[in-house]
């Protein structure tokens, strides 16, 4: 039985009792990592002897990778988010995956899933979560004892879908400019007029939303025109060189109070609901703020060469950068050829 305290420091201390013998470890921030800490060591004690896959039901899978492994993670959010609703924790009822035995689960039962889900969501959708059950499977299979084999190797996975190619189209950028009320050379003290500048500064740099949230002053060089990304989703840190309107829209920023600290002061989901919220009083269509990362590499790509190109964006395929997100008007290449 396992017991938790909370120390004088704000931390959690963890106690507990394993074969007669007491374990016990602090210094958790938080009350849920120290309940998985002692999960893990019963766990461990239960099943250490046996070969056997336990009997358990995949929920239990769930809810173990979700306290040990996806808090570890950089994109935990959204990843725990996606593993509560299949456990049922929200408005949506517990997924029937979840009920089903770890001895029992096969491949079809991970195709019944994919055939719900694909009813349900885009397909887009069905394969980022393809690849967190896949995990979870792997983890079980590979390093718990849980599962044999990981049964989704078995399962036809959903063809992916056409890579997007929209960019600004005429005209877009001086209505979403109009709309936020942005102007480059007054400091933008309104949440509207902020959005504005990220939309300036995302065409200018090809920063990803989360990027341009958050930047800090400490990262930015304003002499050498760069400001530097400790933190990116691919987890590698990289620097991006910034224009001459960059630069101006980063010291408009710099005059602001609310911005000593943050650069923007802008979390990226606030700024991709209102740059939604704009977009649709604009009358625009199927714009994503996300578009204005392929906008800015195709304008980018024709001053620099792809593999410039690459360290500005981040990309280590080249592939990758080339089909998703490099799109080249052919009438300004066929211009090239004379």
């Amino acid at each position: 039985m396992a017991s938790f305290f909370k120390t004088d420091d704000g931390k959690w201390r963890a106690q507990v009792s394993i074969g007669g013998r007491r374990k016990s470890k602090r210094g958790f921030a938080t009350k849920r990592e120290a309940t998985a800490w002692a999960y893990e060591l019963e766990r461990e004690a239960k099943e250490s002897l046996s070969s056997d896959i336990p009997d358990r039901p995949f929920r239990d899978a769930l809810e173990r990778y979700r306290d040990t492994v996806s808090i570890k993670k950089r994109g935990q959010k959204f990843e725990i988010r996606r593993i509560d609703r299949w456990l049922g924790n929200g408005q949506d009822s517990a997924d029937p995956l979840c009920f089903i035995g770890l001895s029992d689960l096969q491949s079809k039962h991970f195709a019944e899933w994919r055939d719900r889900r694909l009813q349900e969501v885009a397909v887009g959708t069905v394969l980022r979560e393809w690849t967190v059950l896949s995990s979870i499977c792997n983890t079980c299979a590979k390093e718990w004892g849980w599962l044999k084999a990981n049964p989704m190797t078995n399962v036809k996975r959903p063809k992916e879908p056409e890579s997007r190619t929209r960019r600004l189209l005429p005209g877009e950028f001086e209505q979403l400019m109009v709309a936020t009320q942005y102007d480059i050379d007054i400091p933008p003290e309104s949440k509207s007029e902020r959005i504005g500048a990220a939309i300036v500064f995302a065409i200018e740099t090809a920063m990803r939303a989360g990027e341009i949230c958050g930047i800090t002053w400490e990262d930015v060089n304003l002499e050498r025109r760069t400001v530097h990304l400790p933190k990116t989703k691919n987890g590698n840190p990289r620097t991006v060189p910034l224009s001459t309107t960059a630069v101006k829209v980063l010291q408009q920023l710099q005059t602001l109070e609310d911005c000593q600290r943050k650069a923007f002061n802008l979390k990226s989901d606030s700024l991709d609901v209102n740059f939604r919220k704009i977009r649709n009083k604009c009358l625009i269509d199927d714009l994503h703020f996300h578009d204005l990362r392929r906008e800015a590499l195709t304008r980018l790509a024709k001053k620099v060469d792809v593999l410039n190109l690459a360290k500005i964006s981040g990309h280590t395929d080249l592939r990758i950068l080339q089909k998703v997100y490099y799109a080249p008007d052919m009438g300004d290449i066929a211009l090239m050829l004379d």
